[in-house]
């Protein structure tokens, strides 16, 4: 009972930032990403019978305490659907992500956990059950499920089975580049997920911020059906500052950014001011995703790579949905 699977992360465009329900994963808005080729989890899950307990293994390191819990935790969730609760896994993770800096490890971990997992059970599941799945484990990973652009519906339901992503175009549908500018591989002093508790629970900002979701998705859908990209650029690079914005105003206050995060910020403004049609995106962490257009690739590379505090710049395209080896 072994199948190994792979996933990508996927860049927010229209963030999801904060919960209805903590236990359930249920958000209080939609939210819209791209799957991004650039990063990757690959897993494999054994499930034995003569094993007493599960075994976590991550970037050839055994994994104990809290990040083991969580993946335990969320095995009981598949084993109980899958009616196996007495079966236990052996876990074998490869991470192409920085871990909890920013770049949405935790999407492609657990998209890639259930996948293989589902698979080694002989789940025949959807992928919209798949994506349902997928969500209690982390979010955001429910999108990467998914190829191309992606929306989780925050559904209505208390019990969540209304709450999943659905695609919107494949990954072939425009080809639109992402650079992930690497500030900082360092551990946040905020989670994304202390972060978004706190402001729901304290920011002034945050009614504001929901209530031009629905504006933000029915415009970038809009500008992303007709390959708009200053459009999408724009909605998206507002929608990420208004996100952000909520974080000043919970108490206590708190950013993700650093310095650098401002430098990048500024140098993308300078490329666009002089005519390169450039924006930026940041979610809960430091590190600054850039979207751009194929010709302008080599520039736009150069010119992040300059930036003050840059050690990195990962250059993506659109990706795949989860595929298995």
């Amino acid at each position: 009972m072994k199948a190994t699977a792979r996933a990508h992360t996927n860049i927010a465009l229209i963030k999801y930032w904060g919960k209805r329900d903590e236990e359930k994963i249920l958000p209080t808005n939609n939210s819209l990403s791209l799957t991004l080729d650039g990063f990757h989890t690959t897993t494999t899950v054994t499930f034995e019978e003569d094993l007493t307990e599960d075994t976590f293994v991550l970037d050839e390191q055994p994994v104990t305490g809290e990040q083991y819990e969580r993946v335990t935790q969320y095995l009981d969730l598949i084993r109980t659907y899958a009616g196996k609760e007495d079966l236990f896994a052996d876990v074998y993770s490869i991470n192409a992500v920085p871990t909890a800096a920013g770049f949405a490890s935790s999407a492609s971990g657990f998209a890639a956990l259930a996948a293989a997992a589902t698979r080694a059970l002989d789940l025949n599941v959807t992928d919209q059950e798949l994506s349902m799945l997928t969500r209690q484990g982390s979010g955001s990973a429910c999108r990467s499920i998914y190829g191309g652009f992606a929306e989780w519906e925050k559904g209505e339901r208390a019990d969540g089975s209304d709450s999943y992503a659905v695609p919107i175009v494949p990954a072939d549908y425009w080809d639109i580049r992402v650079a992930a500018v690497v500030l900082s591989a360092d551990k946040k002093d905020v989670s994304s997920r202390e972060g978004m508790k706190r402001t729901v629970d304290t920011s002034v900002f945050y009614q504001g911020w929901l209530d031009n979701i629905p504006n933000d998705l029915n415009a970038i859908k809009l500008g992303i059906k007709e390959r708009n990209f200053e459009q999408v650029g724009q909605i998206a690079e507002a929608n990420c500052l208004k996100m952000h914005a909520t974080t000043l105003g919970a108490h206590p206050p708190f950013t993700y950014w650093h310095d650098t995060t401002m430098a990048v910020m500024q140098t993308v403004q300078t490329m666009r001011a002089n005519g390169i049609p450039v924006y930026f995106t940041i979610d809960a962490g430091p590190n600054v995703k850039v979207l751009y257009l194929p010709e302008h690739e080599a520039l736009v590379e150069q010119t992040l790579r300059e930036a003050p505090g840059v050690s990195d710049v990962v250059l993506s395209r659109a990706g795949n949905g989860i595929s298995y080896l």
